[in-house]
């Protein structure tokens, strides 16, 4: 496997664009690079003997002698891994972070760092494996909570408990013998977006991410905010009431404790056994608990109280939104990871508040939609992540 970097912008500049728009001539290269032809040729001869760059069979006639497509090299693989704390995936792609095989399984972080990054180095090889592929240029990784990004470790994440500075980054980097990044998985997941997903065509977004947490990745200019630290966006445990649910970070009335899995489950509890909802009384008394998709269920049968719960995290998400229109000014915000049968009663919500009580001239020709990527976004984001860290000189 390929394991080099570029060695300057402009031949950064090429791999990029052969990643993200695939095959091209040598005369599209040069005209969308700018590029004298002689540093051209110069440029991919060079990436061309450290395998970066090969030839992609012959390309369409422009008149004359006909010219060869080239492509990212067939050596180029990258390896997503999206860590998720009821689920692990991983997945291997080539140089254009088209997934060429993966693999997902049920997974508990609670048993502790070494026990999941070691498994998903266990998968890792099993792909590896069954492509007959070497050494992998590249691991992205996406955990469900705060990462330094310079040491690639999480911190003080609440729903890793026991990952603290746990070295995510260098174990992985140690066992793969490659290059690994890791991030928090909403801002992966915006990267998704931005490379396959809504946000392709918009240089600003927001992209919020439901589930066991709550995530936001922004998007400025074209590339990812991540702000001084790496925390930008993260908006989970920001606190809405004071007397409110109780949250898994110990505190009351964060966003995370109205609007994540386990928040939805909660109140679906409380509507249950206070004689609110006879759907969900009668799921408890079958099951013993109750799940997100039983509170979808109740809601998509008509019950009342479930169809309550939704609309009472959508608002309180909405209530968030608001001040994060109102200060990022996105050309759309694009919501992931939204429950099963939920999405759009919960889009319904937050598009009420959002252009209620929002300027008009934020709002005004911003969409809020639910992302067509879903869950795939961290997977494509985590490639992407570490396709831009390998696809830069070095």
């Amino acid at each position: 496997m390929v394991s080099v970097r570029p060695e300057n912008a402009d031949q950064a500049r090429l791999v990029t664009l052969l990643r993200d728009q695939g095959p091209r001539s040598r005369v599209e290269l040069g005209d969308a690079l700018g590029l004298a032809r002689a540093r051209l040729v110069a440029e991919i001869e060079r990436l061309t003997e450290v395998g970066l760059v090969e030839s992609a069979g012959p390309a369409a006639s422009r008149g004359g002698r006909r010219s060869s497509l080239l492509r990212l090299g067939r050596g180029v693989r990258f390896a997503a891994v999206v860590v998720g704390t009821r689920e692990l995936t991983v997945t291997v792609t080539d140089g254009e972070l088209t997934p060429l095989a993966d693999l997902a399984e049920p997974v508990d972080v609670r048993q502790g760092p070494e026990a999941v990054v070691g498994r998903a180095v266990e998968l890792i090889g099993k792909l590896r494996a069954d492509l007959g592929l070497g050494r992998l240029t590249g691991v992205g990784v996406a955990l469900p909570g705060p990462v330094d990004l310079r040491e690639g470790v999480p911190v003080s994440a609440p729903l890793l408990p026991g990952w603290h500075r746990f070295p995510v980054r260098d174990t992985i980097a140690a066992e793969l013998g490659c290059p690994t990044v890791v991030d928090n998985d909403a801002t992966v997941s915006a990267l998704g977006e931005r490379h396959a997903g809504v946000g392709r065509t918009f240089d600003d977004f927001l992209r919020v991410t439901l589930g066991s947490g709550v995530g936001c990745g922004l998007v400025l200019g074209g590339s990812l905010h991540r702000g001084a630290t790496g925390s930008a966006g993260d908006i989970a445990h920001l606190r809405l009431t004071e007397d409110g649910p109780t949250c898994v970070c110990g505190e009351v009335g964060c966003l995370e404790a109205y609007c994540g899995d386990s928040g939805l489950v909660g109140a679906a509890l409380a509507a249950a056994r206070g004689g609110r909802s006879p759907v969900l009384a009668a799921r408890l008394a079958e099951a013993g608990d109750l799940t997100v998709a039983d509170l979808a269920a109740a809601a998509g049968a008509g019950d009342r109280a479930a169809h309550g719960v939704v609309r009472e995290a959508g608002r309180r998400l909405g209530q968030v939104l608001v001040g994060l229109v109102s200060f990022v000014n996105p050309a759309i915000v694009i919501i992931g990871g939204a429950p099963a049968g939920l999405g759009h009663t919960l889009l319904a919500e937050i598009r009420a508040l959002v252009y209620r009580r929002s300027a008009p001239l934020a709002t005004g020709t911003m969409p809020i939609v639910l992302s067509d990527l879903d869950d795939r976004a961290a997977v494509i984001g985590a490639a992407r992540l570490i396709s831009d860290h390998a696809l830069t000189p070095g």
